[in-house]
Order: structure tokens, then sequence, then C-alpha cells
């Protein structure tokens, strides 16, 4: 570790205040949170000026989540289609602070380091290209034409293509993306980590196997024609406010919510529309009819339970449950699911899951009655080492009951980052399939690499131990996203070199290799003029919808370049004499849709179709029933429970985001909903643990876990008392991603352990 250069957010002597959680969401407070955050930035004009654009069909895209607009441009709302957490996102954007070559002159990176990463966030806009040389200690300012030739240089020295690693995060459009992994390609690797890795990969996996796309089945008007809606292991009042108002209207249109959580969230619970007078007079709309306040990770074994009530059900009253019909015709394994099912004991299921028989059988009528049933999840399902099963599980219940491929029925992951579907669909992915590999040869005339290349956790290990050299993130901030922090830390540091395209300062930045570089790229909310005019560009949402998106402002700096012309200008000090016509690609975005439309399925007339209102739905056979599945048909499978043995001074934690927080962005240091203000290093954990553990509410605790050999600690964190099943946790990221282990994993998609880490808890 480099000397004195602080890896993870500094622990301070936080004023935490806590009070009880909220039991409404959004409404005034919303409101009054949202102008803070403008007025804080100190350029109210500007932000004022974007957020009327914002999610408009002839403006841009929320840089936040992936959560879909109204398809119908009438159904948007005109005062402002964006949430809180919108607001914050465009605020930050829009911000009057700077980082200017002053401000790094300034300052040192060690300075810096020691900074919280609220601090390093708040710092402002790059506004030039920047590089730290080997020794130094201070960024200083380098021309684009310098930047582009310095990591041409580091890249063509390296002993193979495969020691570069190239990472993306959500935020890139689909044009970005797709010059990226076709840059990626040429230059010969297939190292693409992505933040899908650290997600939703597990969702993608069991996805693609159960009912042919690894992308959900439904879309936004499906909640207002759905009998019952599940809510799984997802927080949307935080983490996607937006979908609160689709919730509401459902409820409005008479469906029934089941809720899923080992939290009680204040987002689940009941909704005032900010835009709505009568929400504000009247105290809102209650969102959840059931509550199921689940153990961590017991996902499964509340499915089976379900599920076993519901065979109980059938059995007494035959065809009164299952869509026979549709199981016939449309799937397979059914015999074998159901034979599995019949040997796992009930009442053992219910006592792991820590909900009252009564409540999951409750649970269970409710989705009996249900003809027309979605589910929705997040990462509270996928970060587990049986993520996998977690999300197999959940298509065997919709295929029972014959939801899925029909109006108001099917499966609902919520994409948390505004294009990581999108990056997806582009190729960014570390595996190369067959028919993109040949489509690559015939539009652009070099044969690309076929071997597998690393995903996130094999990028850590890679640089770890030396096998990887360059990093490259586009975007994103890799070293707080990712867990293990200290062993990522070293790999960064051991790397050659390390380069950042950012809009923002983030601990990355300081956590670097011998030589590293900040290339300074557009906002969403900027203008992109190139050779050929103003340029928009396309992200695909959660529902498969791919539209355009164009900022409106001024770019903050004129030393700023868009991502499409980072990556073509990259690619061209890299391989001067390539086959691909890059300058082309720079000077008019419609030659980027147009090799997409050659190259990826479903993009047929892209240009034409991404400028309709609303843009257009990508293929998807799920969503009409037609699973394009190895067999053509939707499968049953037999997946596991989990098993957590702990001992008694043991707890599974999961980490999770405050409402001050978009991924590892923290615009405040506020958790309104859980009421816990002031502070971020906090672990949430039950009153009879604190007694059990001889501790007080608001003691501090060190946190350790133990795996393969390895301890890790991550020390100093106030206990907070709260309303979570007996042994468990819940702890802020990145603050908790110290203890998160980077070798134990989901076996399939080889996703992080973080919402089911096993750890102690020891009196600081």
């Amino acid at each position: 570790m480099k000397k004195n250069i602080l890896v993870t957010p500094p622990i301070e002597n936080e004023e935490i205040l806590l009070s009880k959680p909220e039991t409404v969401a959004a409404g005034a407070a919303a409101l009054t949170s949202s102008l803070k955050h403008i007025a804080r930035e100190g350029n109210a004009t500007n932000c004022s000026k974007s957020l009327f654009s914002l999610n408009q069909v002839d403006g841009y895209d929320c840089p936040g989540c992936a959560w879909p607009d109204p398809d119908d441009a009438s159904d948007r709302s005109s005062l402002g289609e964006y949430c809180e957490n919108g607001v914050k996102a465009i605020a930050e954007e829009t911000t009057a602070e700077r980082v200017t070559p002053e401000f790094l002159a300034q300052h040192t990176v060690e300075e810096m380091s020691h900074w919280s990463d609220y601090k390093i966030g708040k710092s402002g806009r790059i506004t030039h290209p920047m590089i730290l040389k080997p020794g130094e200690s201070h960024y200083q300012p380098i021309s684009w034409e310098d930047a582009f030739k310095t990591i041409a240089k580091e890249l063509k020295s390296l002993d193979s293509p495969d020691e570069a690693i190239f990472y993306t995060s959500g935020r890139t459009s689909n044009e970005a993306a797709f010059l990226y992994q076709l840059f990626v390609r040429e230059y010969g690797t297939n190292n693409m980590p992505d933040c899908s890795n650290m997600c939703h990969e597990t969702s993608g996996s069991a996805l693609s196997e159960t009912v042919g796309i690894g992308k959900g089945s439904v879309r936004l008007e499906d909640f207002y024609v759905t009998d019952l809606i599940l809510i799984m292991g997802q927080n949307p009042g935080t983490n996607h406010p937006r979908m609160l108002s689709a919730l509401q209207k459902a409820k409005k249109a008479g469906a029934k919510i089941i809720s899923v959580n080992p939290l009680v969230e204040t987002g689940l619970l009941k909704f005032k529309h900010p835009q709505h007078p009568t929400d504000m007079l009247f105290g809102g709309t209650k969102l959840t009819d059931l509550y199921l306040q689940i153990k961590v990770n017991q996902d499964v074994s509340l499915m089976k339970a379900i599920l076993k009530m519901m065979v109980a059900a059938e059995n007494k009253k035959p065809g009164s449950v299952f869509d026979h019909a549709f199981i016939e015709k449309k799937t397979e394994g059914l015999d074998e699911f159901l034979a599995a099912l019949e040997k796992e004991d009930l009442e053992e299921l219910i006592a792991a899951t820590g909900i009252p028989k009564k409540e999951i059988e409750q649970a269970a009528k409710m989705i009996i009655k249900g003809k027309n049933i979605i589910i929705c999840w997040a990462m509270g399902l996928t970060q587990h080492k049986n993520g996998e099963d977690n999300i197999r599980e959940l298509v065997n219940l919709l295929l029972l009951k014959g939801s899925i491929g029909k109006p108001g029925a099917g499966t609902c992951p919520v994409r948390g980052h505004s294009n990581v579907q999108g990056d997806r669909t582009m190729g960014v992915w570390e595996i190369i399939r067959p028919n993109l590999a040949k489509k690559i040869k015939e539009n652009f005339h070099f044969d690309p690499p076929m071997k597998k290349g690393y995903n996130t956790l094999k990028s850590i290990e890679a640089m770890a131990e030396g096998k990887a050299k360059f990093f490259f993130g586009m975007g994103g901030n890799f070293l707080s996203a990712t867990p293990d922090t200290e062993r990522t830390a070293r790999g960064l540091q051991q790397c050659s070199m390390t380069v950042h395209v950012s809009t923002k300062l983030n601990r990355s930045h300081l956590v670097t290799g011998k030589t590293a570089l900040i290339l300074p790229c557009l906002g969403r909310t900027e203008i992109d003029e190139q050779q050929e005019g103003n340029q928009f560009v396309s992200v695909e949402n959660s529902m498969g919808i791919v539209h355009n998106s164009q900022g409106g402002l001024e770019p903050i700096s004129p030393h700023l370049l868009s991502e499409p012309a980072i990556v073509a200008r990259l690619a061209q000090a890299v391989n001067p004499d390539s086959p691909v016509n890059w300058a082309t690609y720079i000077d008019n975005y419609d030659h980027i849709r147009n090799a997409i439309e050659n190259t990826i399925p479903g993009f047929d007339n892209y240009n034409e179709r991404v400028r309709n209102e609303g843009g257009f739905y990508l293929p998807n056979g799920a969503r009409e029933g037609n699973f394009k599945t190895d067999t053509g048909k939707a499968k049953f499978t037999i997946n596991r429970t989990s098993v957590h043995t702990l001992k008694d001074d043991e707890f599974l934690m999961m980490t999770m985001r405050s409402h001050d927080q978009f991924n590892t962005t923290i615009y405040g240091l506020d958790d309104r909903y859980r009421g816990i203000k002031g502070g971020r290093r906090v672990v949430l954990m039950n009153a009879k643990d604190i007694k059990k553990m001889g501790l007080k509410n608001e003691d501090f605790v060190d946190l350790s876990s133990h795996y393969n050999g390895q301890t890790r600690t991550a020390p100093h964190f106030m206990v907070v008392a709260y309303n979570i099943p007996e042994g468990c946790l819940g702890t802020y990221f990145p603050e908790a991603n110290p203890i998160i282990p980077s070798d134990v994993h989901s076996p399939e998609a080889e996703i992080p352990i973080s919402k089911s880490v096993v750890v102690k808890v020891v009196k600081a």
C-alpha cells in the first residue's frame, strides 16, 4: 500500500443523531431536501433549467437509476418527471464547484485521500485532463493529445493485451459503450469488467437459463393491470424513488402489494406524491398490504414454503391454482421440481425465514388468488452466494401461475444505474458470443479475441497478483464500488498506469497506479457539439426501452470531451492503422448507431426509431411468452435453500445505501427515512442482539469477517438499535466493503456476497 494514502473513508468524529424512522415517503420532506441540495451546490439557475428537461422526451436521461419513463409523453409530469435523488444527481452535475488545475495544485493526493468520500465528491466538476506522474504528489494538467499518446504508449508496452483491464460504469451511453467494447476487442482482450458484475449479474444468469433472456419481461403499463406485485430485496424509496408513483398508480387500479425485506423500509409503507395536492393534504397512499420481514438471505426458504402451500391448495382443488395449459405448452421440468419440493419440510422452511407462519399463509393465499403477478427485486436477492437460486425460485412461482408473457405479469429486476443494461446489450462483457464475434469481423475487418476475459472479481485478483498492470475506468468509482477494499487498492497501486474517465473527483483518483490520468467528460446535462452539429446519445432502461438523451447546458469547461470522442481518439492513438474509421464516429453519432444496427440484434432502423417520441422497445421473447432457451421452453429448476450456521458471536451482515446516496456517490450525511442523521459509520442491530453482546445503543464496535483463512476488519461503527431480525446486521457501503471477501461469490455469475457476510462484532 502506498505510504499515507488512505484507501477507505477516514474515521471521523461524526455527530450522529438518531430519531424514529419515518413512516411516509416523499411528500414535503422530499421537496425540502431537494431545495437544500440545489442551494448547497450554488448554481440554482442551471440546475432548475436542467430539471425541466430531465426524463422528458426532448430532454436528457437521468444519470441515476434505470427506472423507465411513461411511454406516452402526455403521462410525463410537466412539473418534473424526476425524484428527490434525481434532483441530487443533477444538483451535483450542475454544481458551481470546480476541480481545476489550481485546485489540484493546492491539494496533494495524500491530503485528499484523508478527506471523507462526501468531501471528495463535493469538490466539484473536473475541468481539465490531468496526470499524476510517478513519484509526484500533485496532479498536473496535460493536453488531450499528450494524454492519448501517454496512454497509447503504455498499452503498446504491455507484454500482452490481457495485462490491461477496461472497466465500465452503468452511466455510459449506448454509443460510448459500443465504441468502447469495439476498441478493447481491437486492442486484443475481453477484459471488460462491468458494474453489473456487482449487482444484477445473477439476475441475468438465472433468467437466461430459465426464460431465455437475461432481462426483465414487464413493461411499466403492466403495473397498472396486475393483480399482485411482490417487491423483494428492494428499497425503491431510496434507490429508485420514481417507482413509488408507479406503485401508487397500481394500488389505485386495484393491485395488492407484498413486500419482503429484512428492514421495514419507509418507501414500501406509504407514499405522498409531492406533485399531488390531495396526497399532501390527506396523507398519501398506503402501498404494502402484507409486509414479510424476512431474515437475511432466506428468500428461497420463503418461496419454497409458499410453493408448498400452493401445491397443497392445488391438490385439494385441482386446476384452481396452477395454469396447466401454460405449463403444458410453455414449460419443462415440472415433475422433477415438484418431487424435490415435496421433500422439503414446511416447518423447517418457515422457521428459517423468521416470519410467522400465519403471515406466510396469508401471502400464499394472495398469490393463489392472483391471476397476474409481477415480481420485482434488486440487490437484496442478487448479492449472495446463492443469488442465482433466489432468482430461479421466483421464476418457478411465476411459471406455476402462468404469470409471464402476458399483460400484468412477469419478471422485473430493477437495475440500479441508468444504462447498465444497455452496456451489456452493446457487448460490454468479459465473454464474447460467437454471433457478435462474427459481426465484428464482418463489419470492422479484424478478428476479435475469443478467450474469456476478467470480470470484476477476477480483475481484482489479476491486479493483486501482478497479472494485470493497466486499469482503465469508463466512469464509476471502482475502488469504492468493489468488495475487499484493501486488496483492490493494492492491485490498483501495483498497476503501471490507471486511467479514469470522470465528471467528478472520487477516491479511485487518489488510489492510483504509478502513473494516473483523469480524463474529464461531458455530463448528461451538457451540450455535445461535434463536427457535424449537436449530438445526442441513447440509453436502455430496466424494461428494455431504448431512447435518446440530449443535454442543453453549456459545458462547464471548454476542455471536456464526450465519452464517444474519448474512446475514438484513444483508439486512433493506439492503432493509427486501424481498419475502423474512428474519426467518422466522432463527427456524427448517427454513424455509431448505424454500426450498432449492423452489429447488434434488435436495432433495425436505429437512427429513425430512436428519434421517435419515447424511443422503442428491444425484442424480448419472455415478454411475448416465447422462451428462447436451449429447448425453447421455460424451465422449472431445483434450487438450494441458504444455510448460515452462525456461532453465538457471529451475525449475518448486509450492506445497503443511505437515503443521501446513489451507488458510491454520497450526496449528504443523512438517512432521513431510517432516522439516522449526521454520519455513516453505523451498524443496525436488533435490540436483543445488542443486549446479548453486552452492548448499549450508540456504543462503538469493530466489525470483522473471516473467510478462507483471512480476517478482514472495519473499525469504529456506532451501534444503532433497529427493527431488524435477530442475528442480522445492516451497514452502509462503501464503509463496510473492506470486510466483504472478493474470493467468495455466487458460482455462476461470480457476484460478491455483499448482502450476506458473516461477521463478528467487538466493542471498540
